[in-house]
């Protein structure tokens, strides 16, 4: 892999995380964070260069579905759960 494509994919996979984490319900966040990261991995022997480019089209696809979906979120906010309300008191 390029050193360029390196950089695109290393981009991607950080503005996927970045919007990931902006999911206001637990649950899709952390569904959301699990998923790119295991995308990530299972795709990181991948060297050849169409390939690479075909998984970046789809992770790119993928990232405006994840700012579609906060946004929404964002607007629709839901109860928070347990776990987040108990983050919360201990911080």
């Amino acid at each position: 892999m390029a050193a360029s494509s390196r950089e695109h994919v290393l981009s991607i996979y950080r503005l996927l995380l970045k919007e990931s984490k902006k999911f206001p319900s637990y649950n899709y966040r952390t569904y959301a964070l699990r998923r790119v990261r295991d995308a990530f991995r299972e795709n990181r022997t991948v060297k050849e260069a169409q390939r690479v480019e075909e998984l970046l089209n789809i992770a790119r696809k993928n990232l405006a579905i994840i700012q579609r979906q906060v946004c929404v979120g964002q607007m629709y906010e839901a109860q928070k759960t347990v776990v987040e309300q108990e983050k919360q008191k201990s911080s």
